[in-house]
């Protein structure tokens, strides 16, 4: 995909109380603003830094797809996803939402649910037909805000974090 902006086409995904939200690739010109981009202290050992996402990013190449989240001129957050990555011999390849990062001054206004419903429609423009998402489980973590979402748990892990899925229709 062209490094171009993204922004929501249609007000039946954008919430109504964040209209002027869009994606925007990571470049020269915002990395420094990428990178002071920081969640709540209580949560920071629930997602990594955006530099680690930036780092594995430049590592993985094709397989990452890092943006910014932007609501007017002011970065609000940072995702990053994949496409049809197979984990294991075997598997099915799979994609879905590697990181999510929202500023904590941000948090709670409808930003990470854009960022998510921005996944979900690329992965369905790529013909894929669910989103996988992990995330550390427990107090405090975000598996509540996945479950409004409509994601269910597979039962699965990754690592030391709980796996879910959002079927797309």
């Amino acid at each position: 995909m062209p490094l171009t902006s993204l922004t929501a086409m249609s007000p039946a995904t954008e919430p109504s109380s964040v209209p002027a939200l869009r994606l925007e690739p990571v470049t020269p010109e915002n990395i420094d603003a990428a990178l002071e981009l920081k969640v709540r202290p209580d949560q920071e050992h629930l997602v990594a830094p955006v530099a680690r996402s930036l780092a594995e990013a430049y590592a993985y190449g094709d397989t990452a797809w890092p943006w910014l989240v932007y609501d007017g001129e002011r970065p609000v957050g940072f995702l990053m996803a994949f496409f049809d990555v197979v984990f294991q011999p075997g598997d099915q390849p799979r994609s879905g939402l590697w990181r999510l990062n929202i500023a904590a001054d941000g948090q709670g206004r409808g930003y990470g649910r854009f960022a998510v419903e921005q996944v979900a429609a690329e992965i369905r423009r790529r013909g894929g037909t669910r989103v996988c998402v992990t995330y550390v489980p427990g107090e405090g973590g975000p598996a509540g805000f996945y479950a409004r979402l409509g994601f269910r748990p597979t039962g699965g892990r990754s690592g030391d974090q709980d796996v879910a899925e959002l079927e797309l229709a």
